[in-house]
């Protein structure tokens, strides 16, 4: 089965034994059979598909690996998942701005999108000039808005 992943590493497929995937009960642990990259494409074999029918009953399952399996990124870069849900806040005044509720990817930069107390959505680009300081453990963001024209 083709997979369309949701990762910057693509290549993490390969030799992978086991998945978890999701269907309308919830989590499964599935075994992998086969797994490698065709293209960039990551092509799977489960041990339990064994025919076209069953394979069309898996489209547009979610895949999932333990936070224990993850990439080791390089320092500075993040997960979106780590930064969904972090209360983030104004720089100089330390006020609170809104909370991190989706990352938008761009061919230049990824952008934040904060959710605001007044239901107003900020766009912040997510890049050294407006990110200041971001802290996963503590679910926390600072930005500095003054370059921000919507602020």
């Amino acid at each position: 089965m083709y997979i369309t992943p949701l990762t910057d590493f693509p290549e993490r497929f390969n030799g992978m034994e086991e998945i978890h995937v999701r269907s309308r009960d919830g989590w499964e642990k599935m075994k992998i059979v086969s797994a490698g990259l065709i293209g960039q494409r990551p092509v799977i074999r489960f041990e339990v598909v064994g025919s076209p029918e069953e394979a069309a009953r898996m489209t547009n399952r979610e895949l999932a690996i333990p936070k224990d399996e993850l990439v080791t990124l390089p320092e500075g870069e993040y997960f979106v998942f780590e930064l969904i849900g972090c209360d983030v806040f104004e720089q100089t005044s330390g006020q609170q701005i809104g909370e991190l509720i989706d990352v938008e990817k761009y061919p230049a930069n990824d952008v934040y999108i904060v959710q605001a107390a007044d239901d107003k959505q900020l766009q912040v680009p997510a890049v050294g000039e407006f990110v200041k300081e971001i802290d996963v453990i503590a679910k926390r963001i600072l930005i500095d808005t003054s370059g921000l024209a919507d602020y």
